[in-house]
């Protein structure tokens, strides 16, 4: 199910991945303002205060970037600030310039919405991005999510503060959740045996065995463009994953295919694969 927000009392659909505190916080990649890549991994082992928003050219989105600005200046060396938006990077630079934005991190989605979807904050309607809040530990756990539900008003900055104290407190928890990356297969991989497979199979609903050696399971639509809207992010999250469906889209359905072809068979990350397509919202 899709979840929904407003904007000045009118519906929006948030696309992308359902995560919830406990999971591992998924990688992206944005832009930075020098157009440099952006990365979650590459913040190591700190705790992370990330928050997105739809547009600096908005009083509140202003407003917000400059008040995390101000509170990240107090914070350690152990814990960084990142605002993301779908503004381009020139845009963000002369923000950064102009109001001497220099204890946040600001990057842009605005290039594959790998942010947007990872996260499953990407407005549907707008191809922007929902105001957020999220702190992941130094072992990337999701920690706190705070999605505003109207996009005309501010976060709750005070709450959020407060649960990054608790999270300093606490700072390293392990995700309950199953791995949240695909291993390379470089150098080999062995199938899994037939009882492993039932075994992980009975974790994923809706998903079919086909001869032992693939999972594949069908997407229901109401039209071709929701079909095409949905594999086009089945697409970057594979890209991302570096494993790669089979993926047929039809008027009103997409069916997902997948094997390890190194492995003639199954392999943890058709399993980690088909559990991340899972966590899109679908309307």
């Amino acid at each position: 199910m899709a979840r929904k927000i407003t904007f000045k009392g009118n519906p929006l659909t948030l696309a992308g991945r359902l995560l919830k505190t406990g999971d591992t916080a998924p990688d992206f990649k944005v832009i930075s303002p020098a157009l440099e890549e952006v990365s979650l991994a590459g913040f190591g082992e700190k705790v992370k205060v990330i928050t997105s928003f739809p547009s600096l050219d908005t009083p509140v989105c202003d407003l917000q970037v400059k008040e995390f600005n101000k509170r990240a200046a107090g914070l350690g060396k152990e814990t960084c600030v990142i605002a993301i938006s779908k503004d381009l990077p020139f845009a963000q630079k002369r923000f950064c310039d102009s109001f001497g934005i220099a204890d946040v991190t600001l990057a842009s989605d605005y290039k594959t919405g790998s942010f947007g979807i990872n996260y499953g904050l990407l407005i549907k309607e707008l191809n922007l991005l929902a105001r957020a809040v999220l702190i992941a530990d130094k072992k990337n756990t999701l920690r706190y999510i705070q999605i505003v539900e109207e996009l005309t008003t501010p976060p709750d900055y005070k709450t959020a503060m407060e649960k990054l104290q608790e999270v300093l407190k606490d700072p390293a928890r392990v995700p309950s959740d199953a791995p949240a990356r695909c291993k390379p297969c470089e150098g080999g991989v062995a199938a899994l045996p037939q009882q492993k497979v039932q075994e992980l199979l009975a974790r994923h609903r809706g998903w079919e065995l086909i001869d032992g050696k693939k999972l594949t399971k069908e997407f229901p639509f109401s039209n071709f463009m929701e079909s095409k809207y949905f594999f086009d992010q089945v697409a970057l999250l594979a890209e991302e994953q570096g494993h790669h469906p089979s993926v047929t889209v039809s008027y009103q359905k997409v069916k997902v295919s997948l094997t390890t072809h190194a492995a003639a068979g199954l392999t943890d990350n058709d399993f980690i694969m088909a559990g991340i397509i899972d966590q899109l919202s679908i309307p």
